[in-house]
């Protein structure tokens, strides 16, 4: 957009000379007259509607039939402080990307309202206008100034965008009894609970994030030689993994977990900071976020010499055989978490097996007295999965753990074992060794679908897929 006749950039506000500020600094008035003028026109082109659009917009209606009267907001969220003036990477709250559409291209500080009706709601997204060359914003503020981070969608273009009504956020003010999510529980709780369900735009790109990540593990397979030579190996799996996730998608879902050797045995294990050493185990917990903010949530635990010993084996197809057991208790109309209990069953079986619980499998099972098995797995099997990496997490437990599978939910399945080095309750040979399988398993009306099946799973599988890379 070009300065018209009759345009002016009105001057910054004056910093004071005692101010501290050594980032910004005073324009003289030559450079207000400079900046001002001599840009050619810039005429912008409005977009197709996005796909997401539809969905996003009867995920709305669906919102207003639940608070009819009810003035509702669901803020964006707003950039978060890392150190100074650097910001973390902005990333919009995810019930506002699930009921606008708008995914990594979101505005910081941008509220969708749904102002009540006598038919319903009206719905307007609030942003920040483009700071343009018409403006002082445009070369005065690092944070929106199209200078300094390039161009910005306009009020219009995202109103075509993603078939809303949009204005200005300066027009934005709270109500007094206005519902806003985070703020209001009954809210909250409706947000996440309708994600439980995906619809056909959501399974696509979850579909999409698997196989973006399918080409991440890829990547680190082929490039274990070089992992194994760096002396802080789980970092390069890190940053491998990570050149994937920026170019195919939007970048990581969570961090990664690249953990070798011992560090397997902790469950959280991201500061990847140890070596990637030839007879050991690593388990890789990663997951990449597509633009869209959905994401996938895969773990692959691999023998880094390429092959597994055989006690590695042994608990390795152990954890497999808990993971296909979980998998075949999964169907439509059976409780949630019946999924875990099929997992924990095999894992009580096996643990049994070997000698390490004080009781039976049967007596660890027991849902009051039992438990032992879970020293080796203290974490549950399965979660949902979408815009975030434990999607709904709001939702009642009677909706969640306890509700029951229907067609559409996206859950993951990943039982695993972890021996942890000082633990004195397991021979020394099991010790040091963690193993975790995740997929991601969409259930159908046929029953369930594993969108990761792709990415080997057998102790077999994962030894040819080394070889193949070698």
């Amino acid at each position: 957009m070009s300065t018209h006749e009759g345009d002016t950039i009105a001057e910054t506000e004056t910093i004071p000379a005692e101010s501290t500020t050594n980032r910004r600094q005073p324009f003289p008035s030559g450079f207000l007259e400079a900046i001002s003028t001599g840009w050619a026109d810039r005429p912008e082109q409005a977009p197709p509607q996005r796909p997401q659009a539809p969905y996003a917009a009867a995920r709305r209606a669906a919102v207003s039939a639940a608070f009819p009267g009810k003035r509702l907001v669901i803020p964006a969220g707003a950039l978060k402080q890392r150190s100074n003036d650097t910001d973390y990477p902005f990333r919009a709250h995810s019930a506002f990307a699930h009921l606008t559409g708008w995914g990594a291209d979101a505005v910081p500080e941008s509220v969708l309202v749904f102002e009540p009706t006598a038919s319903g709601h009206e719905v307007t997204l609030y942003l920040r206008e483009r700071a343009d060359r018409t403006t002082a914003e445009f070369y005065g503020d690092a944070s929106i100034g199209e200078f300094w981070i390039g161009p910005r969608p306009s009020l219009a273009g995202v109103a075509t965008d993603l078939g809303i009504a949009t204005a200005h956020i300066d027009r934005f003010s709270p109500v007094p009894g206005e519902l806003v999510v985070d703020a209001d529980d009954e809210l909250t709780r409706f947000v996440s609970e309708l994600r439980l369900v995906k619809d056909e735009y959501e399974r696509a790109q979850l579909q999409l994030a698997v196989d973006v990540t399918a080409r991440g593990f890829d990547d680190i397979v082929a490039d274990l030689p070089r992992i194994i030579d760096t002396p802080r190996g789980e970092r390069a799996v890190e940053g491998v993994f990570h050149l994937r996730a920026r170019t195919d998608g939007n970048g990581e879902g969570y961090d990664t977990i690249a953990a070798s050797g011992p560090h397997a045995c902790y469950l959280h294990w991201t500061r990847n900071d140890g070596a990637v050493v030839p007879g050991d185990l690593i388990l890789i917990d990663a997951g990449v976020e597509v633009d869209s903010l959905y994401t996938a949530d895969i773990t692959r635990t691999l023998p880094v010499s390429g092959t597994f010993t055989p006690i590695q084996r042994t608990i390795y197809e152990t954890v497999r055989e808990a993971a296909d057991a979980a998998f075949a208790a999964a169907k439509p109309g059976v409780k949630f978490r019946s999924v875990h209990e099929a997992a924990m069953a095999v894992i009580a079986a096996r643990v049994s097996e070997w000698g390490l619980l004080p009781v039976t499998a049967q007596e660890a099972l027991d849902a009051d007295t039992g438990g032992q098995h879970r020293r080796y797995m203290v974490h549950g099997t399965s979660h949902h999965l979408g815009l975030d990496v434990h999607d709904c997490a709001q939702a009642r437990r009677e909706m969640y753990y306890d509700g029951v599978l229907e067609p559409g939910m996206v859950f993951t399945i990943e039982p695993g074992l972890y021996f942890q080095i000082d633990d004195l309750t397991v021979p020394e040979e099991y010790r040091g060794i963690g193993v975790r399988i995740e997929d991601d398993i969409l259930m159908t009306a046929d029953g369930p679908v594993n969108l990761s099946a792709g990415i080997p799973r057998t102790a077999d599988e994962v030894e040819a897929w080394i070889a193949r890379s070698a």
